[in-house]
């Protein structure tokens, strides 16, 4: 059963029931309060019979109300007349007016025993016609007096009326229907074209439109409204925009990363030519082989591990956990300087340093940037400058700095400026640092350092600084420390 069939049934089913609760709560209101005057008429007769009025046989009982008046002539006024018999105590009946009633145990009972003004009210049916009978029990031993009224024409109406609410509800059940399938059209016309845009979907077609479909094959869904279909319609149209940049940004990563492999590979092919010749090579130009081989292997072992890692950067399985930055700063710094061989000054300064993160991502980004500096800070003669305060981690070098329209670009993937053409590494070590601040909701930055140098670094998000961040928290000395050499 569709959407739209529900929506039709609940409708018509909310509507019947209303329909029909007002309906049956009428009928009964109705019913009740032509029983209630009926029984105030029995009661008034049988109280002027008590008291010797026979006259009040002679006046036609009142029509129900809503029902046939006077105006039908002396037949109704005949068939309204009331009836009227007394019940000795021994049971035998004595006819006063119209038609006799049956005597049933209930009445004989009243009249033998019953205390004066002891009543019981019953529907009877004399000669094919139905009357309402009130029986009173009278004082002295006179036994009971039966009234009795026909009510043919109450029992029409209550009839007539009970039709009129079955076909009422059943007349609002097909309008609710009617009513529901026309709205829930409405409402699930924009579900099945966000359906069929779902079921139509290609990846390849959109991953070559990221301005969200403009060439009609996966156009961007109509939002129209305000209510939860129209935000189901931009969630979806966020979705496809967001999936056009990711096949979009996995397209330029898979043919920056074959322009960067196709170099390592050429001269590895070329190596393995010469090597075919290995025996005919002098002992220089073997030695020179073998380290040119091992120097390209590195290189595309290195470059297959920072693939790697700037694709798990904001992918990782990691749980995140309360992190303390100059500590992790430190671990980065020490594991830095035994590979390097160089001096890094870590800087931390009081401010808020406990944060929720992933450590090995942030510990690699650290790693990255001192990396980084190393590279291009030839002379040594003075230490690397690592500094932690608020949330923030810069790494200063003295290295030839940035050039002027480079500062925004040094953290693209695979970019390598005019300066570090003839350096190794990928370019991919900062791209990985600007993808580690992104997955902790920070930015990147590089900029000139005074004096000469550069200045590269991130931030973490301020959503990501913990309660418990003060300095007081922190397991590391606030101080400036050096590291030295192990």
């Amino acid at each position: 059963m569709n959407v739209r069939t529900r929506f039709a049934l609940a409708f018509a089913a909310v509507a019947v029931t209303v329909a029909a609760l007002v309906g049956v709560l009428s009928y009964t209101a109705a019913a009740n309060r032509i029983e209630n005057e009926l029984d105030r008429t029995l009661q008034t007769a049988t109280t002027a019979l008590a008291n010797g009025q026979d006259g009040v046989l002679d006046a036609p009982a009142p029509g129900p109300p809503g029902g046939p008046g006077r105006g039908r002539g002396d037949r109704f006024d005949e068939e309204r007349q009331l009836v009227a018999q007394a019940v000795a105590p021994d049971g035998t009946p004595t006819l006063l007016g119209g038609r006799a009633l049956p005597v049933s145990p209930a009445t004989r009972a009243l009249a033998a025993a019953g205390r004066a003004g002891d009543s019981d009210v019953t529907e009877v049916e004399v000669g094919g016609e139905a009357f309402r009978v009130m029986t009173t029990a009278l004082s002295g031993g006179r036994g009971a007096l039966q009234v009795g009224v026909d009510i043919e024409d109450t029992q029409r109406v209550l009839n007539g009326m009970a039709m009129e609410v079955t076909w009422a509800s059943l007349a609002v059940l097909l309008i609710a229907a009617g009513a529901g399938w026309l709205l829930a059209g409405r409402i699930t016309a924009r579900l099945a074209r966000l359906a069929r845009q779902a079921e139509h979907f290609d990846l390849d077609d959109i991953g070559r439109d990221t301005d969200g479909g403009t060439d009609g094959t996966v156009a961007p869904l109509p939002v129209e409204g305000h209510d939860e279909v129209a935000r189901l319609s931009a969630s979806f149209n966020t979705m496809l925009a967001r999936l056009a940049a990711a096949r979009d940004a996995q397209e330029r990563l898979v043919q920056d990363a074959a322009h960067e492999l196709r170099t390592p590979l050429t001269s590895l092919r070329t190596n393995a030519s010469v090597l075919s010749r290995f025996a005919e090579l002098s002992p220089d130009a073997r030695g020179r082989l073998v380290a040119d081989v091992q120097g390209e292997t590195r290189e595309l072992s290195q470059l297959v591990e920072e693939l790697v890692e700037l694709a798990l950067a904001r992918r990782s399985d990691e749980p995140e956990q309360p992190l303390d930055l100059a500590s992790l700063a430190h671990r980065a710094a020490e594991r830095v300087q035994r590979r390097t061989g160089r001096a890094i000054h870590v800087d931390v300064t009081a401010g808020a340093h406990v944060i929720r993160g992933h450590r090995h991502g942030l510990e690699r980004a650290v790693g990255n940037l001192l990396e980084n500096a190393a590279k291009f800070d030839h002379d040594g003669t003075e230490p690397i400058v690592l500094h932690v305060g608020d949330g923030e981690v810069v790494v200063a070098d003295r290295g030839p700095g940035i050039a002027a329209g480079e500062a925004e670009r040094v953290f693209d993937r695979f970019y390598r400026s005019d300066t570090a053409r003839g350096l190794p590494g990928s370019g991919l070590g900062l791209a990985i640092v600007s993808d580690v601040a992104a997955a902790h909701d920070g930015d990147v930055f590089a900029r000139r350092r005074t004096g000469g140098g550069a200045e590269v670094g991130f931030r973490i998000g301020a959503s990501r600084f913990l309660p418990d961040s003060n300095p007081g928290h922190v397991t590391v000395s606030t101080e400036s420390a050096s590291i030295e050499e192990t």
